[in-house]
């Protein structure tokens, strides 16, 4: 039979179970979550910036210095004197200005020399006379003589010499060679004499 010290202890071991059943369970907030750890934001693409192309600029050439007119040095200058002195007078029938033959055949002689000299020298230049006789007004014959100067450059030109180192130049009746007043005379005033400008009208 238990003691009643027994039954005491018995008795509180009751209390104690039944107070253990009756207390509120309090909850227990689980751990909290680590902290998230920041991500960097990803850069934004940086764009290139992109220069307009600029078009293409045309370099511009340096303008060369104007070259001085060349002028033939003495030696020179006399074999062009020579040449025009061996180059006969073309002459003209009467009251005409179109190249006969002869006066083909007298331009045409040592013209090939003549046009090799001077392309080396463009600002040298020859001058074409143009004379006619005595028959006729002095406005009629300064254009005829015009005309067959004209066409004593143009064969000239035909030939190579560049058209402008010629200069063309009537005198008309003005400058005969012959004073006689007959054909054979006459004849020979119907002409064209070429020299070198520099020496146009010392004759």
């Amino acid at each position: 039979m238990k003691t009643s010290h027994q039954w005491v202890l018995v008795a509180a071991a009751a209390v104690a179970a039944v107070g253990a059943g009756c207390s509120k369970k309090v909850a227990v907030a689980p751990p909290a979550p680590p902290a998230p750890v920041a991500t960097p934001a990803a850069p934004a693409p940086q764009r290139t910036a992109v220069t307009p192309r600029t078009p293409a600029r045309t370099v511009a050439r340096a303008t060369p210095p104007a070259v001085a007119p060349r002028t033939p040095p003495p030696a020179t200058r006399a074999r062009i004197d020579e040449l025009l002195a061996r180059i006969e007078d073309a002459y003209f029938d009467y009251d005409k200005h179109n190249l006969r033959p002869d006066a083909i055949k007298a331009l045409q002689d040592d013209s090939a020399e003549l046009r090799n000299i001077l392309k080396d020298y463009p600002s040298y230049k020859l001058t074409i006379e143009g004379h006619c006789d005595e028959r006729g007004s002095e406005q009629y014959n300064m254009a005829l003589g015009d005309e067959r100067a004209r066409a004593a450059k143009d064969y000239l030109v035909q030939v190579g010499i560049p058209a402008d180192q010629f200069v063309v130049l009537s005198y008309g009746k003005e400058k005969p060679v012959c004073e006689e007043h007959d054909e054979a005379c006459w004849q020979k005033n119907r002409r064209v004499h070429i020299v070198a400008m520099a020496d146009a009208g010392k004759k």
